[in-house]
């Protein structure tokens, strides 16, 4: 198995078993790696309906063919599972050192089923692999515990871990790597926490056999060299995504009070140059990262250290919850962190809560105190609250969709989600194509499967025909780079091209994939999370893309794009369009013969099985 390690793990929580099988070589043909590998186990082994939180669930770890080579930025993992913030396919990627040390230790998937009895911790060393008591560690932050392992078991263990919202159970608990990475969306964290394990530690010695070592070789060098000639590659480095926060504010982008806004007054003093002026440490890259964007730094006035805030985190931190001073954003973030909570989730719930309880839909006496945008004490006593799952915490740790439904009143406009996922950082009622992205995105409301504000400005902010291609096309590049274990930033944030990731595959793999197979192999996974979703849901389908009513009813209230909003029959004109250019039906739904056409009549067994009424 050339690319690979060749190998998955499977570990019962509950009975102890611990078993390797080996990578099929048809699976990783067809499904590449990571998310590929993460849907089609979901699918085959989940049954319909199960308690995200319950021992039923399972917990996958993968990663894909050029995680660990010599091929620039090959350091992503994901986790996977269904998601207890959405009840529908979930996951998340991170990157840092972990993916590599997983294929040194001959692992290319690895499968937590069942629940521990007790805490624990999973311990791989090579070949050798056991379940650990951690009762040492529970109860430790995220970072703390990291920390802690490495001192206990040695620097070259690559670590990750949850903090106590994961432990509590809190639904948007992220897993945490390399002291500031996080798997952050989707609740990974907590279902790592529901399965009682605090961290999972790898230590790998072995080498990853490739088709052609030479010709890797060589090609590695050739993308380095590629990525190294970008213009704009020196001031990617020099601020990664902390960067963007001025600019998101110039366009009218940027979330403001819980996105009543697209534009906040102040904004400058969050700037990326600030940043580093004030609280830089050290520039920081994952593995074999050729245009490092991480940020490590030192919060001087809150005596804390920690890697960000990079721009999501200042956006749904700063921006919507309102601080302006870039040592309160990254004094939250390592809160945050430390804790165990997805930043963009925290900022959108606790934006949500303060929103409420300015315009009195819940009250001083239900919180337990004064709670305000722009203050700090407020931010950290409802973090508290929430990890801590008390008083009204126990609600907003659920999530903003859970909350709304339990505050009433008019909150349901105020909860800005998609299926249940707060919507990552950049407010769209000025960028069609980029609500419609959010809007269909599998997870729920995030950026990472496409991302088009730029295309919104370059073709018009008000033209709706063909953005529904734009996204299309985009929700198969950007995953796709979640099916090899590449970071996709290189091709993102300095332009470097799509055509070399093909050939290299062929190198490492022995698979000789073309450009227009790799694009149908991340089309064919976007349909099985689709279906995923419908077998879970029974009514499943075009209602769960509508964004909250604030998006289409609300106008912008201040700054460039003040007095935009999108009507919602432009919502329904972007959802006709996108549902046609896929092949779904008008409710959104894969239709048999899509389904057919990728080779997915599994899929249409299963559902017919389901009793779902395919079109």
């Amino acid at each position: 198995m050339y690319g690979y390690g060749g190998n998955i793990l499977r570990i019962n929580l509950s009975t102890g078993e611990i078993k390797k099988q080996p990578l099929d070589e048809v699976m990783a043909r067809e499904w590449v790696g990571q998310r590929g590998f993460i849907a089609k186990i979901l699918w085959d082994e989940l049954k319909p309906g199960i308690d995200p939180l319950g021992p039923e669930n399972k917990l996958i770890m993968s990663t894909g063919p050029l995680a660990g080579t010599l091929v620039p930025a090959g350091g992503k993992v994901s986790f996977g599972a269904k998601s207890p913030a959405t009840g529908i396919y979930g996951e998340s990627c991170v990157g840092g050192h972990i993916a590599a040390e997983m294929k040194y230790a001959g692992y290319d998937v690895i499968i937590l089923e069942g629940q521990a009895s007790r805490p624990s911790y999973i311990y791989i060393n090579d070949d050798q692999v056991e379940i650990k008591d951690a009762a040492h560690l529970w109860g430790k932050g995220a970072i703390q515990t990291e920390k802690a392992l490495k001192d206990e078991l040695g620097e070259e263990f690559q670590i990750c871990t949850i903090g106590p919202a994961g432990e509590k159970l809190v639904k948007y608990a992220c897993i945490s790597h390399d002291f500031g990475r996080q798997a952050g969306r989707t609740g990974m964290g907590t279902v790592m926490g529901s399965k009682n394990i605090k961290a999972i530690a790898i230590y790998g010695s072995k080498s990853i056999p490739l088709a052609d070592l030479p010709a890797t070789v060589a090609k590695a060098k050739e993308m380095l060299q590629g990525c190294f000639a970008k213009e704009n590659l020196n001031e990617w480095q020099d601020y990664g995504t902390a960067g963007v926060p001025c600019w998101a504010n110039s366009i009218g982008a940027f979330p403001t009070r819980n996105f009543q806004s697209s534009y906040l007054e102040g904004n400058e003093t969050l700037d990326g140059k600030l940043m580093r002026q004030k609280m830089l440490v050290t520039d920081k890259g994952c593995f074999g990262c050729p245009s490092p964007c991480g940020k490590y730094c030192y919060v001087p006035g809150y005596d804390v250290y920690v890697e960000g805030p990079e721009y999501e985190t200042t956006a749904l931190i700063g921006g919507s919850c309102v601080f302006t001073d870039i040592e309160k954003v990254g004094y939250l973030n390592y809160l945050c962190d430390e804790l165990g909570l997805d930043t963009i989730s925290a900022g959108n719930v606790i934006g949500f809560a303060m929103e409420c309880y300015e315009k009195g839909v819940i009250t001083k006496e239900q919180v337990g105190r004064e709670i305000k945008f722009g203050d700090v004490e407020s931010f950290k006593f409802l973090v508290e609250q929430i990890v801590a799952r008390q008083g009204i915490g126990h609600i907003l740790a659920e999530g903003v969709k859970y909350a709304a439904e339990q505050f009433g009143g008019d909150s349901i406009k105020y909860a800005i989600q998609v299926k249940g996922l707060e919507w990552s950082g950049y407010e769209s009622r000025s960028a069609p194509s980029n609500m419609l992205a959010y809007m269909t995105c599998d997870l729920g409301a995030h950026h990472s499967r496409a991302w088009s504000v730029t295309h919104d400005i370059a073709v018009g902010r008000k033209v709706l025909d063909g953005k529904a291609k734009k996204v299309v096309d985009l929700q198969h590049i950007r995953p796709f780079f979640d099916l090899i274990g590449c970071c996709r930033l290189q091709w993102v944030e300095i332009g470097f091209e799509l055509e070399h990731y093909p050939e290299v595959c062929r190198l490492v793999t022995g698979f000789d994939y073309s450009q227009e197979e790799l694009m149908q192999i991340s089309e064919k996974v976007w349909n099985l999370t689709r279906a995923f979703a419908w077998r879970e849901i029974a009514d499943f389908g075009r209602q769960y893309d509508y964004p909250p009513a604030r998006f289409y009813e609300e106008a912008v209230t201040t700054g460039p794009n003040a007095g935009d909003f999108i009507p919602k029959e432009h919502l329904d004109k972007l959802l006709d369009d996108y549902y046609q250019l896929r092949g779904w039906d008008k409710n959104g739904l894969p239709t048999k013969e899509k389904l057919n056409s990728l080779g997915l009549q599994f899929v249409v067994e299963e559902l017919l099985k389901q009793g779902r009424k395919l079109s």
